[in-house]
């Protein structure tokens, strides 16, 4: 009976021990806000508290300070690197090679037209050819024959003015040919060619590059104004800045420019090779140009881009992120950061170009800030600040 009794006493002891350690206040969790001694508030996580924020810790430093400018711009076609080809007789088109979107090199022939005005014209060099060669034949017996004292002066004379003559018509005839596009080596072989090659004309493409444009078809009637076809070598670009009047002054040949491309997918820089002098009369702006490799082909005429230049430069004392910079109670703030623990600290800022801001009281250089994460510790101290007023 009495160890019964014992048993129910000891039983009676736990149970009352397990009821007062559940009833009593469990430990708080998750982060926690403190005040210094001074009044200082902070905020005190762990480290993987400050990972699930999102927190990332910089140092403030001196540094320098680089206000840039934005200006739109475009991809356009390397006119150096650039031709459009045009026939110079007129003539209909026999053959076409080629088309838009096809590479092409130097020299390929791109079409062939059968011209009778070209035909008019080689056999008008080629009738040049043997009257120049009677003319200096004949000359050559007439000199011979009056320094024999057989002819007379005047028929010498007579007939070196012939060779004259002839010599300056086929001369004449020559040029014809050369101001089609034709080679001195394929001139000098045209007398070996068939007759039917009369009538031949090549468009050849002058440049290697790609066939942007074409504008004739097989058996169409071309003129001597009509524009074939249109080649560009597109391994170079030029992007042409338009710059406003009012910065014309901080633009200036050599700067470096970063170029992005209008949905930001593209990005490269590259250093301007010109500034117009001038201004356009509709956008009353001036074009600054550029020169970009394009070996890759992504760097599409047409495309709109942005050009970002660096305009000035300035050291400063001490330099952060603009990422860090609050506004409470009507003021700017960062979380100076030590270990665990994160301080707000009211800061007076200086100049800043978007993504960095001068310090101008506040932070010191050497001193570690929050440069991500500075809103979730601000909310954080708002939750502080909330459960404060709900405890008076």
């Amino acid at each position: 009976m009495i160890e019964r009794t014992r048993t129910t006493l000891m039983i009676g002891c736990l149970l009352a021990i397990s009821l007062a350690a559940c009833q009593s206040d469990p430990k708080p969790s998750g982060p926690s806000t403190s005040t210094e001694d001074d009044g200082r508030e902070a905020i005190n996580l762990t480290e993987a508290e400050s990972s699930d924020l999102g927190i990332r810790i910089q140092q403030a430093e001196a540094g320098i300070l680089k206000q840039t400018r934005s200006f739109p711009g475009e991809i356009r076609v390397n006119q150096d690197r650039f031709t459009h080809i045009v026939p110079r007789v007129q003539g209909i088109v026999e053959s076409v090679s080629y088309s838009e979107g096809d590479s092409v090199a130097a020299g390929q022939v791109l079409a062939v037209l059968d011209s009778r005005e070209l035909a008019d014209i080689k056999s008008m060099y080629l009738a040049e050819i043997e009257r120049f060669d009677i003319a200096q034949r004949t000359f050559e017996r007439e000199e011979g024959l009056y320094q024999q004292g057989i002819s007379s002066e005047n028929e010498f004379l007579e007939a070196r003015r012939h060779l004259a003559e002839s010599r300056i018509s086929l001369r004449s005839a020559t040029q014809k040919l050369l101001s089609l596009g034709f080679s001195e080596t394929y001139i000098s072989e045209l007398p070996d060619q068939p007759d039917h090659a009369l009538v031949h004309y090549q468009l050849v493409a002058p440049i290697s590059g790609l066939v942007l444009e074409r504008h004739i078809a097989q058996g169409e009637s071309v003129g001597a104004d009509k524009d074939a076809f249109a080649i560009a070598d597109l391994s170079e670009v030029w992007v042409d800045l338009d710059i406003f009047q009012e910065q014309l002054d901080r633009v200036r040949e050599g700067q470096q420019v970063m170029i992005s491309s209008a949905g930001g997918q593209l990005e490269t820089s590259g250093v301007i090779r010109f500034v117009r002098p001038t201004l356009g009369e509709q956008t009353r702006t001036a074009t600054a140009r550029l020169i970009l490799d394009n070996t890759s082909g992504r760097w599409r005429p047409g495309m709109f881009v942005n050009g970002t230049i660096t305009v000035d430069e300035s050291p400063v004392g001490v330099l952060i992120e603009s990422s860090a910079i609050i506004e409470r109670d009507g003021a700017d703030w960062v979380f100076v950061a030590d270990g665990g623990v994160y301080e707000p600290r009211r800061i007076s800022r200086g100049r800043d170009n978007g993504s960095s801001v001068e310090i101008l009281e506040g932070l010191s250089a050497g001193e570690a800030y929050v440069s991500r994460g500075a809103f979730a510790l601000k909310a954080e101290l708002g939750k502080s600040e909330l459960s404060s007023d709900h405890a008076h």
